[in-house]
């Protein structure tokens, strides 16, 4: 289990303008990603070191939208104003995760625009609803090739704070939430409002950022 990437609602002007913004302060390259057809929505990937990426979605003007967790996860949070949506992790047998949450993972997928079509199970999305400090789960699968690679980056995530309980965490992941990485630290604080993933620290070459 590891921290695959981070997830960013698209703001009132969408998903172009806010990757730009983003991609322009971490010095990357944003790459169209393409719909999720599933969950009534679309993203653009910015790629980072260590097989991670910040995922900025929105979501389709389609009735699926409203049906998927996932579709109903990025509405809330473009509603709000968009943001940090929420942390991912991967896991390689997301079995053992439908065993302890009791839920079945849902399968996902998307085609770039240059035709390589990603591929994948996810599960979690409802409890990220409930609970904004909560990650979600995802298990590529073996033929499909991981965002990450769609561009090289040297930028890499350094610290996720986020407003909750590292106990809460804890109970859900059946690890510590440091456990996913050896090189990103995890904060908590106490929430000012809801709990959920707050900021995210990039290091960059350049410096470090905080978004």
């Amino acid at each position: 289990m590891r921290l695959d990437h981070v997830s960013y609602a698209a703001e009132p002007d969408g998903s172009i303008a806010t990757a730009e913004r983003l991609a322009a302060r971490l010095g990357v390259d944003p790459v169209y990603g393409g719909v999720h057809p599933r969950f009534g929505t679309r993203n653009i990937i910015l790629p980072l070191a260590h097989e991670r990426y910040v995922e900025v979605v929105e979501v389709l003007d389609h009735p699926v939208t409203d049906k998927a967790p996932f579709g109903q996860a990025v509405r809330l949070r473009s509603e709000q104003g968009g943001g940090w949506m929420g942390w991912v992790v991967c896991v390689d047998d997301i079995r053992e995760v439908e065993q302890r949450v009791g839920r079945e993972a849902v399968a996902g997928n998307r085609t770039r625009p240059d035709g390589v079509t990603h591929t994948w199970r996810q599960l979690g999305v409802k409890g990220l609803i409930a609970d904004p400090q909560l990650p979600f789960f995802v298990q590529w699968d073996e033929d499909s090739v991981h965002p990450s690679t769609d561009a090289t980056s040297e930028v890499t995530i350094k610290q996720l704070t986020i407003g909750g309980s590292p106990d809460r965490v804890r109970d859900w992941l059946g690890m510590d939430a440091d456990a996913t990485s050896s090189v990103i630290d995890f904060e908590f604080v106490a929430p000012a409002g809801h709990p959920g993933l707050l900021a995210v620290t990039f290091q960059t070459p350049t410096g470090d950022v905080t978004i």
